[in-house]
């Protein structure tokens, strides 16, 4: 899979904090924000994870 799957997190990531920011600003529930937020956030940093060396 290589570099695919890390770019593709992150690329999930980037639209996940647009996609928060604008539910922020619509004025949607806190929890539907927050549950964006954190899948974020996860998926950020499981994409830096993957990228980071390592044993293999």
């Amino acid at each position: 899979m290589g570099p695919v799957l890390p770019t593709l997190l992150l690329i999930l990531a980037g639209v996940l904090v647009g996609g928060t920011w604008s539910l922020h600003r619509q004025g949607a529930s806190r929890g539907a924000v927050v549950i964006t937020g954190l899948l974020a956030a996860l998926a950020t940093v499981g994409g830096v994870l993957w990228l980071l060396p390592g044993e293999g």
